[in-house]
């Protein structure tokens, strides 16, 4: 589940940034910078959307605690989020029939929603994962202690670190594909690609539907 919900954070940041105007889905708080930059070079007199993320986001992580709140069931705010996904993906595939160019912007804020999500289920459940899976800062800097201390103590490392760097490596590595990933169906696909993460985890999900 680290793989691959660090793979649809990766993924989905890069298709709404690549396919939906340099909008960041997981990463929002990078959404300030690139709003900044546009104001001041004047490159784009929509930037102001971007900040309608932040409340999106918001919005979503306090819909998950009340979700979590009302249900046991671990992966309900998954399931939600694979929902939203496909949904999105869904509508944007229809969008050039229908000719609407703000339903770009709705889809990207669907998915700002759903990776919200996302990282609520991250939040509330840490000990489900082996860390943060939309953000890598965090998780690229302990790794990086860890590869230190391994660096220096060689066959005296402990396990601990051991484990803690090949588990972080393993989130990090998932990041890094679904960007990738991303990167190629969101050029080829635009917005709808967004859809295929959502069936792979609707599937996931629906293989263990008891957690």
């Amino acid at each position: 589940i680290s793989f691959l919900l660090a793979c649809v954070g990766g993924f989905c940041d890069t298709v709404t940034f690549v396919a939906g105007d340099s909008i960041f889905s997981a990463h929002v708080t990078g959404n300030f910078i690139v709003f900044a930059a546009q104001v001041i070079s004047g490159s784009n007199e929509d930037s102001w959307i971007k900040l309608l993320t932040f409340p999106v986001f918001v919005t979503a992580v306090m819909f998950g605690g009340w979700l979590a709140e009302r249900s046991p069931a671990k992966y309900r705010i998954l399931l939600v989020e694979s929902i939203l996904l496909v949904v999105g993906g869904a509508v944007a595939l229809i969008l050039p029939f229908l000719g609407i160019m703000a339903g770009m912007y709705f889809v990207v804020m669907v998915t700002v929603f759903a990776l919200g999500l996302q990282n609520t289920f991250g939040r509330l459940f840490a000990k489900e994962t082996f860390g943060p899976t939309t953000i890598m800062t965090g998780n690229v800097t302990q790794a990086s202690l860890d590869l230190g201390y391994i660096l220096r103590k060689g066959m005296y490392a402990d396990a601990t670190s051991r484990e803690s760097f090949k588990k972080l490596s393993v989130t990090i590595g998932g990041f890094l594909a679904g960007c990738l990933l991303g990167a190629l169906l969101g050029k080829t696909l635009g917005l709808a690609a967004i859809g295929i993460p959502g069936l792979v985890l609707l599937s996931y999900i629906c293989r263990n539907a008891g957690q």
